[in-house]
């Protein structure tokens, strides 16, 4: 069996990680316009929550496809930290920094 890489994984997973990505920067940004911290006619916000979803959401697919995880499992976790967006990143680089031991800045 091949190694698993970015480029021969399925583009129908990818289609999936990308549309639960999206719906994670969407529930995102609406629960903020509920709090009153931006409006809906803020495109350029919905559109930066939604490409910051996305990012996050393909590095967790591809960080569960790593560790083998279950189909299930990756998905939720793909779509919860796609509505983290730029928390999900700093857990990352929390992570990165333990495993790693890089210095704290």
């Amino acid at each position: 069996m091949p190694e698993k890489d970015p480029s021969n994984l399925s583009w129908i997973a990818y289609l999936w990680v990308i549309g639960l990505s999206i719906l994670g920067g969407s529930v995102n940004f609406a629960n903020r316009v509920t709090k009153g911290h931006t409006t809906w006619r803020n495109y350029a916000g919905l559109v930066a929550e939604i490409l910051t979803a996305v990012f996050v959401g393909v590095i967790t697919y591809w960080l569960c496809e790593w560790r083998e995880l279950p189909p299930l499992l990756t998905a939720a976790l793909t779509g919860v930290s796609a509505h983290m967006g730029t928390r999900a990143l700093f857990q990352l680089e929390l992570i990165r920094d333990r495993v790693l031991g890089t210095p704290k800045e």
